[in-house]
C-alpha cells in the first residue's frame, strides 16, 4: 500500500508507478483533478476517409472531483470514524476521529493514463471528505484499492498519513536527522 499527499498525488506519472508495479494506493488529490463518471461509456469519432481512424474515447467532457462529489449530494454521505484521538472537548467527549464521507468510482483523466483498448481509462475510487457545517467536500482522495472495499477501510488508509508525518517529525527533532541533511554531502 502506497500512501501520499497531494504533491505526491497530484503528479499523475506518480500514480501510475505503484499502479505499474502492482501496488494499491490511497492518495490526497486537488479538487480540480479530473475525471469521468463512473457509468460514461466510449464512443467513436466518425471517420472521414483520410489519415488514421480515431480511436474509441470517454463519451462526454471530464469533471473535476469537486463536481463529481457535489453531484453524488449530501444524501451518499456516511459518517466514520478512523481512529481514538487524544483532545476530549464538549462536543466530542470520547475523542474519537470522524468526519463524513462518500466514495464513488471514477475514471481520472489525463493524457498520460493508458487507455485500455476499447478507449476507456481505468476506474478507482473517489473519497471525498464532506466535514460537517461546510458547504462542500474539503479533502479528495483517488484510490485504487478494489471495487468492494468499504468506506471504512478507505477513510482509515487515507487518514494513516498522519503516522507517516508524526514519525517524519519525530526523525527530525529527536534524531537530529534535518541537522545531519543540511550539514553533510552525504545526508
Amino acid at each position: 500500500m502506497v500512501v501520499g499527499d497531494a504533491g505526491y498525488g497530484d503528479n499523475t506519472t506518480f500514480r501510475l508507478g505503484p499502479a505499474e508495479r502492482g501496488l494499491a494506493y490511497v492518495m490526497a488529490v486537488k479538487a480540480t483533478t479530473s475525471a469521468f463518471p463512473r457509468g460514461l461509456g466510449t464512443a467513436e469519432a466518425p471517420y472521414g476517409g483520410r489519415g488514421r481512424p480515431l480511436r474509441p474515447r470517454c463519451a462526454g467532457d471530464a469533471s473535476s472531483l469537486r463536481d463529481l462529489a457535489l453531484a453524488t449530494g449530501r444524501a451518499s454521505l456516511r459518517q466514520v470514524t478512523w481512529r481514538q484521538g487524544s483532545k476530549k472537548t464538549k462536543g466530542n467527549p470520547t475523542a474519537k476521529m470522524r468526519s463524513r464521507f462518500t466514495a464513488i468510482r471514477v475514471r481520472p483523466a489525463n493524457r498520460d493514463i493508458p487507455e485500455a483498448t476499447d478507449g476507456s481509462l481505468p476506474e478507482c475510487w473517489l473519497l471525498a471528505e464532506w466535514p460537517p457545517g461546510e458547504t462542500e467536500p474539503t479533502d479528495y482522495q483517488l484510490s485504487t484499492l478494489p471495487a468492494g472495499t468499504p468506506i471504512t477501510t478507505l477513510v482509515r488508509l487515507a487518514k494513516i498519513r498522519w503516522r507517516i508525518e508524526l514519525d517524519y517529525r519525530e526523525l527530525k527533532t529527536g534524531l537530529g536527522l534535518t541537522h545531519f541533511e543540511g550539514r553533510s554531502w552525504t545526508g
